[in-house]
């Protein structure tokens, strides 16, 4: 499916699938009233799909930012508020973090998402579609704000 030397290598592929089953688990923690286990392991999937993905040194450097910081800090808090059983308040903490930490990537992952066929269709629905527009112009890549 992929050629020889393709960015998506089975480690990466094997990282992917443990991000997508972390997510997995904590949608499915949250449906079943906020069950604290699945929470726990959506945590660890995620957390252990990203550092297979990128690698052990990049996922250190990714959470260390100096930008980063205030977000990993609120999300690793959640996520051990989660393992401690306030699941509440921990998802909370963590869905806060995780908007401080990935909040920069929205635009890129709508931009995609628009190329996918049946995804295109649901960011077509006209409320939808004029939220996804303001936070991903359809006329290619969002722009960076200069400070």
């Amino acid at each position: 499916m992929f050629p020889t030397g393709s960015w998506l290598n089975d480690q990466r592929k094997i990282g992917l699938g443990l991000t997508a089953f972390g997510f997995l688990f904590t949608f499915l923690g949250v449906v079943l009233f906020f069950d604290r286990g699945l929470l726990a392991m959506g945590n660890l999937l995620f957390l252990a799909g990203m550092t297979i993905t990128i690698g052990v040194q990049a996922t250190l450097q990714f959470f260390s930012r100096r930008k980063n910081r205030k977000g990993s800090a609120f999300y690793l808090s959640g996520a051990g508020l989660v393992i401690i059983g306030w699941t509440i308040i921990g998802l909370c903490l963590e869905a806060y973090g995780f908007w401080l930490l990935f909040c920069e990537f929205i635009p890129v992952v709508l931009q995609y998402s628009r190329r996918i066929p049946f995804m295109s269709k649901a960011l077509d629905v006209p409320g939808l579609k004029a939220v996804f527009n303001r936070i991903a112009p359809m006329g290619g890549l969002p722009q960076t704000m200069s400070d």
